[in-house]
């Protein structure tokens, strides 16, 4: 089993900046893949950025220039900075992981999910 704890949400004003981390344990050897998603209240849950073993970065058109995945192997640890934040990207955000090398873009297709941080941006 692996356990993943997020943290570093919380609300800002448009155009500020956030970084969301999310700390992995348990059985991490088997992950090779880590993700970011966000679900706004009546919505589906949709991919934000994922990044493989290789460190292959995938994101979401309306993310890109503004959010960077990264991870910390040597802690285990996924981050996520968002900057130039706006009101369109309020949500609660979801760290998950997959033991497929390959990072698909539906949430079904991962194995292990955090409680979630929101992210709450005013304008």
């Amino acid at each position: 089993q692996v356990q993943l704890v997020e943290s570093g949400g919380g609300s800002v004003q448009a155009g500020g900046s956030l970084r969301l981390s999310c700390a992995a344990s348990g059985y991490t050897f088997s992950i090779e893949c880590m993700g970011w998603f966000r679900q706004a209240p009546g919505k589906e849950r949709e991919r934000v950025a994922t990044i493989n073993s290789s460190g292959f970065t995938a994101y979401t058109d309306s993310v890109k220039g503004r959010f960077t995945i990264s991870k910390d192997n040597a802690k285990n640890t996924l981050y996520l900075q968002m900057n130039n934040l706006g009101p369109e990207d309020t949500a609660m955000y979801y760290c998950a992981a997959r033991t497929g090398y390959t990072c698909p873009r539906g949430p079904n297709d991962y194995n292990y999910w955090g409680q979630g941080t929101q992210v709450t941006v005013s304008s």
